[in-house]
């Protein structure tokens, strides 16, 4: 629970509206599961952000950050802490000759149209990408051969001081799925992208393709995080699951997919416990099989 006192901090900070006490989780993300959060605080700026995050570390009170929510699962408990959201109040977008600047909380299908309306190409591969770019730099996001390493210029991003840092490319240290804000505590305020003139019919007929592609084989109609597991070394995820004849495994609510087994989605009434066991299987099973184990993309917050 949070304390009045904490409250009252808070609404100095932030307007009343933008904090929300017992907030389901389920609502804030892509897998549509997920208990309660003690309270989520909706962020509208770099500065109020600076405030918040500099008075709960100073009363040492638990606070995550939250973006589109589309790599997130939260367990049915909640979570015991602070929600900071980052999205659609702090999402600004602007773009300036070959130049694209994002706030965090800008969600990438909306970065990648921006680029398209203005003839720049270089962001047709997270069109379909459903999560924030905030969250999308931090874990080096990516599809169809591209991700964000290769048209990221600098990002900007908070210390624990509050601190405003600018880290260029190689500073971020992107790998796969990962970057140096992985294990450092920097909070992702700002992104600054530089892309390539392009024709904007070619652009969109990129686009489409993928879009068409995604639907053929991906479970778009299904409550998701996208791709449950990172891809292993010399591997598919999605292809040793199906030889490790886990297609359509299903606990609860919560399934592997049939239509790619590297999905594992919410068919309706799954619980993040039916999520988290699914996973948990499947891992256990691929390593029993091949000895390979299988990392999952997905992040999961509070207590399983």
């Amino acid at each position: 629970m949070i304390s009045k006192a904490v409250m009252e901090a808070l609404m100095d900070i932030v307007p009343k509206k933008n904090i929300h006490i017992e907030e389901p989780m389920a609502a804030h993300t892509t897998f549509r599961v997920g208990g309660p959060a003690d309270c989520l605080v909706e962020i509208e700026s770099t500065e109020q952000l600076k405030k918040v995050q500099k008075y709960l570390r100073l009363i040492e009170e638990p606070y995550t950050i939250l973006g589109n929510g589309s790599n997130l699962l939260v367990s049915d408990k909640g979570y015991r802490g602070i929600v900071l959201q980052i999205a659609n109040k702090m999402s600004d977008i602007r773009v300036e000759g070959n130049t694209i600047t994002a706030q965090a909380g800008a969600l990438l299908s909306k970065v990648a149209k921006a680029a398209l309306d203005h003839g720049l190409t270089g962001l047709e591969f997270a069109s379909g990408i459903p999560g924030s770019i905030g969250g999308a730099v931090v874990m080096n996001a990516g599809a169809y051969d591209g991700e964000m390493k290769q048209v990221i210029t600098s990002v900007t991003v908070l210390d624990q001081e509050g601190e405003e840092l600018i880290l260029d490319n190689p500073t971020m240290e992107f790998g796969y799925r990962t970057s140096v804000i992985k294990y450092r505590p920097f909070l992702v305020t700002e992104v600054t992208m530089t892309l390539t003139p392009a024709d904007p019919t070619i652009i969109k007929s990129t686009m489409d393709d993928l879009a068409t592609r995604r639907r053929e084989k991906q479970p778009l109609e299904y409550p998701s995080a996208g791709s449950t597991f990172k891809r292993p070394q010399g591997h598919y995820a999605g292809q040793l699951i199906m030889e490790a004849g886990l297609k359509g495994f299903q606990i609860g609510g919560a399934r592997v997919s049939d239509k790619h087994c590297g999905f594992v989605i919410n068919t309706g009434s799954a619980t993040a416990a039916d999520v988290a066991h699914v996973i948990h299987h499947v891992q256990q099973t691929v390593k029993e099989k091949f000895d390979i184990t299988l990392e999952p993309e997905v992040i999961m917050l509070g207590d399983f």
